[in-house]
């Protein structure tokens, strides 16, 4: 293994890494100074790193460790690098486990829900609704079936769920899609692509149902809802038009 020498580290400064398996892939983003890059070679940090490195150890080989971009002027530009080359790559390619700093929030989305977010275009729910945010679930990736399983369950939700005729998926306040709700079920009742049939969670709750008739979907995606949730409340749950 290389060694970064102190006169090395002062000419890098903040920088960026790739770790790659020599098939022109990369399999890990960092960012640090000094030794860093080496550091994380170091066996039994990240259950998934430390799974790849030892693999293509056994192969006989060494990973290379790529600079991405170095000579930045600040922690916090080598962080918004790192978390900028982490969506493009795409987390589920990589053994990272988190998008990189601020992801959530200025992470790679599409320019509709920016315009959707930054506008704050508000909209008034008319039916029975039930809003549910998914924040921690949610990848500008996701498929559509992923986006309706992060949205269905599972939830510690009141028996209000019931008057509920639509769902809507919620991130960062803009509505994502919108689905007609057929019922509710114990969690665990039914596949999911977060988790198979029949492991079941106390006390929380799925429901199974269609995306919603064109005319709702259009009304209220890409539209903003925060309001709609108590200021700072920590619930991903809101309620509209459900009350008896």
């Amino acid at each position: 293994m290389p060694r970064i020498r102190p006169a090395v580290a002062r000419k890098l400064g903040h920088y960026v890494y790739l770790y790659n398996p020599l098939d022109g892939s990369v399999f890990y983003v960092g960012k640090g100074k000094g030794s860093r890059a080496l550091e994380r070679l170091g066996a039994g940090e990240r259950k998934a790193l430390s799974s790849t490195i030892r693999a293509i150890r056994r192969a006989g080989n060494e990973p290379r460790i790529e600079i991405l971009r170095h000579g930045l002027s600040s922690a916090e530009a080598a962080l918004q690098i790192e978390a900028a080359a982490i969506d493009l790559l795409g987390l589920p390619t990589l053994t990272n486990e988190v998008r990189g700093w601020r992801g959530e929030r200025y992470g790679r989305r599409s320019l509709s829900d920016l315009i959707s977010l930054y506008s704050r275009k508000r909209v008034e729910i008319r039916e029975p609704a039930v809003l549910i945010r998914i924040n921690e679930l949610y990848r500008y990736d996701m498929t559509d079936a992923e986006l309706y399983d992060a949205t269905r369950g599972v939830w510690r939700i009141g028996e209000p769920r019931e008057r509920a005729s639509y769902a809507l998926a919620v991130y960062e306040g803009v509505v994502l899609e919108v689905y007609r709700i057929a019922r509710w079920l114990p969690a665990g009742s039914t596949f999911s692509t977060r988790s198979p049939a029949g492991i079941k969670s106390s006390g929380r709750w799925e429901f199974v149902g269609t995306v919603a008739e064109e005319r709702i979907r259009k009304r209220y995606r890409d539209r903003y809802v925060g309001h709609l949730f108590s200021q700072g409340a920590q619930n991903p749950i809101a309620y509209v038009n459900v009350d008896r």
